[in-house]
C-alpha cells in the first residue's frame, strides 16, 4: 500500500492543476445539487421492534385523521397572582384565543380548559391543546403565524401565557462556537508549523472537504431521508479528522524535505507514510460509524453513513488535494528554519524536543506512570455506574424559552407527572362488549400505585380500538415512572383475562423507555462488531496481536471517563452552567452507543498515527525503547496539536447546538481528551515499555498468512532515490546526490 499511495502522492504533485480542478468541480457539482434539494426532513425518528413503536403505529392506523405524529400546542394560561383563572375577566380572552386558533386551516381541533377540565385544582392554571391534521415540518408559517397572534392578544390582557408542544418549538440558537472551535484549530496549527502557509493548507483543504460533505448531504438529504443532525455530526467530524489527517501529511512532507529531499519526492514519500496511517485511522473510524447499523435504529444508521461520508472526503483529500497544494507551496510551508538547513546543506530533521523528554521519563518509570494514569481515568469513569438513560424534553431547555416555562408551570399546576403522560391503546376487536372491556382495563390502571388519573377513552370508528391518557405522579425523566411502566406491563396479563381485550403502552414517556433498553441490549453487540474488526485492521498494520489488545482496553479506560464526565456534568450538573447543560437530567438514550463508536474511531486514530511511527521505527532497526522515544521524537508533538484541535473543534459546537449535539460535542471532546492525552500518551508508551520485544510479537503460523500492508514504508526505502541537497531550492533548483 505505500508504494502505491507513493505514486499516488508523486502524481497529485505533478499533476496539481488538474487534482485541483477536479476539487473545485467535485464542489461546483455538490453546491448545485444542494441549491436543487428540497427541504430536508425533521429529526423525528422510528424505532422498529419495542412495543411503544408498534402501538404508535396502530394509532396512526386506526386514527388516521388524528395523525398521531401530527403538531401539536399547548397553550398554558396562569392566572395574576391571587386570581382564579375561571374568572370572568380571565376566562374571557382564553376563550376568545380558543375560537381563533380554530380557525386555522391546517387546526384538527382545539380543546378549551373549561371543557376539558384542564384547570388546576387551586384555579391558578389552565390549558388549552392545540392539534394539527399535519406534521410539524408540513406546518406552513401562516398557521404557526395565526397561533402567535391568538397567543399575543391573550398576553395583552393580563394573564401569563406560555406556549409548550411541537407546533412553536424554538430552533437551537446557532452559536459561534463552531467559528470559535476553527479559529483555535488555526491558531494550533500555525503554533505548530511556525508556517502561516502550512497552517493555512491544512486548514483550507479541510474546510473544501467539509463543504463537498455537507452540500452533498444536502443534495441526497430527500433520496435517503437524511436529517439536518446527519450534518451536523458530518461537519463536526469531518472539520475535525480532515485537519488532523491534512496536518500529519504536511509534518511529514516537512520531515522529509528536512531531510534533504526534493519536493516531488517529499510528498510521495508523505502520502506514502503518513497517508497509509490516514487511510487505516479512516478506516477505522468508518467502520465505527457504519457499524451503527447493527444497532437497528433508522435514524443512527442514516447518521452513521452520512458523517462516514465526511470522514471518506477527508481521507481522500488528506491523500490527493494536500498533495496537489504543496505542489503550489513547495517551500512556503517549511519552516524558516529548516529553509535555512537545507540552504547551508544540513538536514532539519526532529531532535530533541519535549515530546523525546516525555518518552524517555516514561522508559524510565513505567509502573508508577501507569498506575497512576489507570488510577486518575478510574476515579473519573466512577459516576458512569449511575448513569441514567432517558430522552430531555421541554425540561431541559434553558428557562428563556416559552417551553419551558409552560413545562414548569404544567408540573406546579397539575403535578410532575402531567408532563409525560402514558398512553394506552387498546384492542378491543374480540372482546364481546369493547366498551365494558375498555372500562374495565381503565379502571385498573387508575387502581395501579403510581398514575393520578386516566382520561376518558376515545374510539376509533369501529368502536374496537380505544386510546386512553394515564398521567404518572412522577416527572418523565424519573426512575419511579420506569418502574411505573415496567409494573403496568408486568401486571398486564391479568388485566386483559379480567377485561378480554389486550392493551399496549406507549407514548413520548414510554418510548423513551423501550429505547433506553433497546440501546442498553445493543450496546454489546455493536461495541463486539467495531472492536472486532478493529482488532483485525490493527493485527494487519501492525502485526502484533499485544498491540491491537492493547489499544481496545486503553479505549475502554477513556471511553468509561467520558461517560463519568458527561454524567457529572449533564445528570448531576456539577459544572452544568459553564457546559451550556441548563437542567440536570438523564443522559439520551442514544448518545452511548453514538459515543462509543465514534469515540472508538478517533481512538483508533490516535493509535495509528502514534504507534505506526514507532513500528516504523522498530522495523527500521531500533530497539523497542528507541523506537517509542522515536516515535514520539517525530509523533508526539503533531498528536498532541491534533488532540488539541479535535478538542477546540467538538467543544465549539456545544455553544448554541440542541441537546444531543451538544452532549455528543461534550462527549468527543471529553474522550478526546482522555484518550489522546493520557490513553495514547501515557498508558501506551508506559505499556510498551513494560512489554519490550513482546510487543510486536505475531505467531508464526498468523504472520505468513496475514497480508503484509508496509505501513511502515519499507518498500519506498529501495524505491525512493537517496536525499538531495538543492542549492538553493527555487523553480528549476540545480540538485546534487549527497
Amino acid at each position: 500500500m505505500a508504494t502505491l499511495l507513493y505514486r499516488l502522492g508523486r502524481g497529485a504533485f505533478r499533476w496539481r492543476y488538474l487534482v485541483a480542478l477536479l476539487w473545485l468541480a467535485a464542489l461546483a457539482v455538490a453546491f448545485l445539487g444542494s441549491q436543487s434539494a428540497g427541504k430536508a426532513p425533521s429529526d423525528s425518528f422510528t424505532m422498529p421492534g419495542i412495543e411503544s413503536q408498534k402501538a404508535f403505529d396502530h394509532i396512526n392506523e386506526k386514527f388516521p385523521g388524528a395523525a398521531a405524529d401530527g403538531a401539536d400546542a399547548r397553550v398554558v394560561f396562569i392566572a395574576p397572582k391571587g386570581q382564579q383563572i375561571t374568572a370572568p375577566d380571565n376566562r374571557a380572552p382564553i376563550d376568545a384565543l380558543v375560537a381563533q386558533a380554530a380557525k386555522g386551516s391546517q387546526v384538527a381541533g382545539v380543546e378549551s380548559p373549561f371543557e376539558a377540565g384542564a384547570v388546576s385544582k387551586d384555579g391558578s392554571t389552565a390549558f388549552a391543546t392545540v392539534t394539527y391534521k399535519v406534521t410539524t415540518d408540513d406546518l406552513t408559517e401562516a398557521s404557526k403565524d395565526e397561533l402567535r397572534a391568538a397567543v399575543k392578544q391573550a398576553q395583552g390582557t393580563g394573564l401569563t401565557v406560555e406556549v409548550g408542544g411541537s407546533a412553536l418549538e424554538t430552533d437551537p440558537a446557532g452559536g459561534v462556537g463552531e467559528i470559535v472551535g476553527i479559529g483555535v484549530a488555526a491558531i494550533v496549527l500555525l503554533i505548530t508549523f511556525g508556517s502561516l502557509a502550512a497552517a493555512g493548507l491544512s486548514l483550507v483543504t479541510a474546510i473544501i472537504g467539509v463543504f463537498i460533505s455537507l452540500m452533498s448531504i444536502t443534495a441526497l438529504q430527500n433520496v435517503f431521508d437524511l436529517s439536518p443532525s446527519t450534518g451536523e455530526l458530518a461537519m463536526m467530524l469531518g472539520v475535525a479528522v480532515a485537519i488532523d489527517y491534512a496536518l500529519f501529511v504536511v509534518s511529514r512532507y516537512r520531515e522529509e524535505r528536512g531531510n534533504g529531499h526534493e519536493p516531488r519526492e517529499a510528498a510521495g514519500m508523505a502520502v506514502g507514510t503518513a497517508g497509509t496511517a490516514v487511510v487505516f485511522a479512516g478506516l477505522t473510524v468508518v467502520i465505527a460509524l457504519v457499524g451503527l447499523a447493527v444497532v437497528g435504529v433508522p435514524m443512527l444508521t442514516r447518521l452513521g453513513m452520512g458523517a462516514a461520508g465526511a470522514v471518506v472526503i477527508g481521507v481522500l483529500v488528506a491523500l490527493t488535494l494536500v498533495p496537489a497544494l504543496l505542489g503550489f507551496l513547495p517551500d512556503s510551508v517549511l519552516s524558516r528554519r529548516t529553509r535555512k538547513n537545507r540552504g547551508a546543506g544540513r538536514g532539519a530533521a526532529a531532535t530533541g524536543g519535549l515530546g523525546e523528554r516525555w518518552a524517555r521519563f516514561v522508559l524510565r518509570r513505567p509502573v508508577p506512570v501507569l498506575l497512576v494514569a489507570v488510577a486518575a481515568l478510574g476515579a473519573i469513569a466512577i459516576p458512569s455506574l449511575s448513569m441514567r438513560l432517558g430522552m430531555p424534553g421541554d425540561e431541559a431547555k434553558p428557562t428563556s424559552t416559552s417551553e419551558r416555562r409552560a413545562y414548569d408551570a404544567l408540573a406546579t399546576g397539575f403535578g410532575p407527572g402531567f408532563n409525560g403522560p402514558l398512553t394506552l391503546v387498546v384492542d378491543a376487536a374480540g372482546a364481546d362488549d369493547p366498551t365494558a372491556s375498555v372500562a374495565t382495563i381503565s379502571k385498573k390502571i387508575a387502581g395501579t400505585r403510581g398514575i393520578v388519573s386516566v382520561s376518558p377513552p376515545q374510539f376509533d370508528e369501529a368502536g374496537t380500538t380505544a386510546v386512553l391518557s394515564a398521567t404518572p405522579s412522577t416527572a418523565p425523566t424519573s426512575e419511579k415512572t420506569k418502574e411505573l411502566v415496567r409494573d403496568i406491563r408486568d401486571g398486564r396479563p391479568a388485566i386483559e383475562s379480567a377485561a378480554g381485550a389486550k392493551f399496549e403502552v406507549t407514548g413520548t414517556t414510554a418510548l423513551n423507555i423501550d429505547v433506553g433498553a433497546k440501546m442498553q441490549k445493543a450496546l454489546i453487540p455493536y461495541l463486539a462488531t467495531i472492536v472486532g474488526l478493529a482488532f483485525l485492521l490493527l493485527l494487519l498494520v501492525f502485526r502484533s496481536v499485544l498491540v491491537p489488545l492493547k489499544a481496545a482496553l486503553g479505549y475502554l479506560l477513556s471511553i468509561g471517563a467520558a461517560f463519568g464526565a458527561l454524567v457529572t456534568v449533564f445528570q448531576n450538573g456539577h459544572g452544568g452552567g459553564i457546559f451550556g447543560a441548563d437542567q440536570p437530567g438523564p443522559i439520551m438514550s442514544i448518545l452511548p452507543i453514538f459515543l462509543v463508536g465514534i469515540s472508538f474511531g478517533l481512538a483508533m486514530d490516535y493509535q495509528v498515527f502514534m504507534v505506526s511511527r514507532m513500528r516504523e521505527a522498530h522495523v527500521h532497526g531500533d530497539s523497542p525503547g528507541q523506537a517509542i522515544v522515536t516515535g514520539f521524537r517525530h509523533s508526539g508533538r503533531i498528536v498532541l496539536a491534533a488532540s488539541m484541535i479535535m478538542m477546540s473543534v467538538f467543544a465549539g459546537f456545544m455553544t448554541g447546538a440542541g441537546t444531543m449535539i451538544k452532549m455528543v460535542g461534550f462527549g468527543l471532546a471529553a474522550a478526546v481528551l482522555f484518550d489522546a492525552i493520557i490513553v495514547r500518551m501515557v498508558i501506551v508508551p508506559a505499556v510498551l515499555a513494560l512489554l519490550g520485544r513482546r510487543a510486536w510479537w505475531l505467531p508464526r503460523w498468523l504472520d505468513r498468512p496475514l497480508p503484509r500492508v508496509d505501513v511502515e514504508g519499507e518498500a519506498l526505502r529501495d524505491r525512493v532515490p537517496p536525499p538531495l541537497r538543492t542549492v538553493p531550492d527555487h523553480p528549476g533548483p540545480r540538485t546534487t546526490h549527497v
